[in-house]
């Protein structure tokens, strides 16, 4: 699943492409992938590109909106002519969401669940397990949507007391699985999880009820950081992201301290990195920065978890 700088990323790479351009047709192969009446959105033009957490919204010239969300595996998927910004010649295709041969496959083929037409280019929307969507409905009632009325406030929008009350209501939940609720804090996946409990030396198996004050204001800073370096990275690489301009993000390569860092050593100490289960999701951490809560198994055996190597 996306994260939110990479959304953002999708976002902003978006909007050299689509923005201020008319949606001639709206071709839905699944109708479980589209929500709503596909008319209303045909001989439009996308004046917006706005962003709840990981859900992107493409607001129209009618007073209508598309909603998309690509959940796991999900794909956006841009054929056309050069972008708006841009003086010279771009790439043919714009590519972003759950890596596959879709990025380089000819379109539309048997994933495509929703093709957005426009005069001179096609975005195509490619599911393969089908939890993803497109929704048509009323601007006025996007942040009325049951599925944005859920999430949270976002790390840069919320105060470290929000988040210190929050934590208390869960006391007994792991703290890891607490902040990957996105009606708790939204935003946080897997990857930018690890990094905020490292920056912030808690250990991902601390119950939600041990954080004090001072540790949720170092938790919500440091995730506020590790994700603006996302951001402004062009997101984790993963194979999966590919920017505007062709180039994919970095931020695993040049700021991860510790996600698919397993066996190398820690930035701060020097102690091998670890990599565990938590709230069933593979977790890197610091063994030495991050201690663990009394009777706390915290090491992997190596090559004895195939499922979590793979996350």
């Amino acid at each position: 699943m996306p994260e939110l700088p990479e959304v953002e990323t999708i976002r902003r790479g978006l909007k050299e492409f689509i923005l201020e351009k008319k949606i001639t047709k709206i071709e839905v192969f699944c109708d479980k992938s589209f929500h709503g009446q596909p008319k209303l959105a045909e001989n439009q033009t996308i004046k917006s590109i706005r962003r709840f957490g990981k859900a992107l919204v493409l607001d129209l010239d009618n007073n209508h909106s598309l909603m998309i969300h690509l959940r796991m595996t999900g794909q956006l998927i841009y054929d056309g002519d050069r972008p708006i910004s841009s003086a010279g010649p771009a790439p043919k295709r714009y590519a972003a969401g759950h890596p596959s041969e879709n990025f380089l496959a000819e379109l539309p083929n048997k994933q495509t669940r929703v093709v957005l037409k426009f005069s001179n280019g096609t975005l195509y929307f490619n599911d393969q397990r089908k939890f993803g969507f497109i929704k048509v409905l009323p601007a006025t009632e996007v942040e009325k949507d049951s599925f944005i009325q859920k999430l949270a406030k976002e790390p840069w929008a919320m105060t470290s007391d929000e988040l210190y009350d929050k934590l208390q209501r869960h006391k007994n939940s792991l703290i890891k699985a607490t902040i990957l609720d996105q009606s708790i804090i939204c935003g946080l996946g897997n990857i930018y999880a690890d990094e905020s409990l490292f920056a912030a030396k808690i250990h991902p198996k601390r119950r939600s009820g041990t954080i004090t004050r001072e540790e949720a204001e170092k938790l919500l800073q440091a995730a506020r950081e590790v994700m603006t370096k996302s951001i402004e990275s062009g997101g984790s690489t993963m194979a999966t992201y590919v920017k505007a301009d062709g180039t994919k993000g970095d931020y695993l390569e040049k700021f991860a301290q510790v996600f698919h860092k397993e066996g190398q050593p820690c930035p701060r100490c020097n102690t091998e990195i670890i990599k565990i289960r938590v709230a069933g999701r593979g977790t890197h951490l610091c063994p030495h920065c991050q201690t663990a809560p009394a009777n706390t198994v915290t090491s992997t055996p190596r090559n004895s978890d195939k499922k979590a190597k793979n996350d």
